[in-house]
């Protein structure tokens, strides 16, 4: 499907700038959109966040509720929520810290790890379909250029703060 160059809402055109930004957000939203399908179709019918949550508690075992916070920049309030569910099902489970009996370390259980290891392995399917066709040159200059716009957008940022 070949999206066109144009705002829908104000039906303007869109800057060269506007345009790759629009394509990010497109190859963006039809990658988390097959991670959804995989959330979604699970046997939990998990949320997008609840998903990253859960991804993220795979990769960080052990960690806290304030720690995914932190580094996720969510609300702990909302992420608490996130978690009880999460817990609910199944598919996370608490520890208690050896040093401070008040912090509750997080880690995801056999099942959450299967669900986890779904998600992942799609992640790798759509990669490798999106990389198709691109030589080796190509692949380290999009990366090149990515990182070129998180630097921009990234100083942009510290800039105003």
């Amino acid at each position: 499907m070949r999206r066109r160059s144009f705002d829908n809402v104000n039906h303007k055109s869109l800057s060269k700038s506007e345009q790759v930004f629009e394509a990010i957000h497109h190859v963006t939203h039809l990658i988390r959109s097959g991670i959804f399908r995989v959330l979604r179709d699970s046997p939990y019918t998990l949320t997008h966040l609840e998903g990253k949550v859960l991804g993220y508690f795979s990769w960080h075992p052990g960690s806290t509720l304030g720690d995914a916070a932190e580094d996720m920049a969510k609300d702990r309030g909302q992420l608490a929520k996130v978690i009880r569910n999460l817990r609910e099902y199944g598919l996370l489970t608490s520890l208690a810290d050896e040093t401070d009996r008040r912090k509750i370390k997080l880690v995801p259980t056999p099942q959450g790890e299967e669900i986890h290891n779904m998600v992942r392995k799609e992640i790798s399917r759509l990669s490798e379909i999106a990389i198709q066709g691109l030589d080796a040159g190509q692949r380290r200059s999009l990366i090149a250029t990515l990182a070129r716009i998180q630097t921009n957008l990234e100083a942009s940022f510290s800039e105003n703060d």
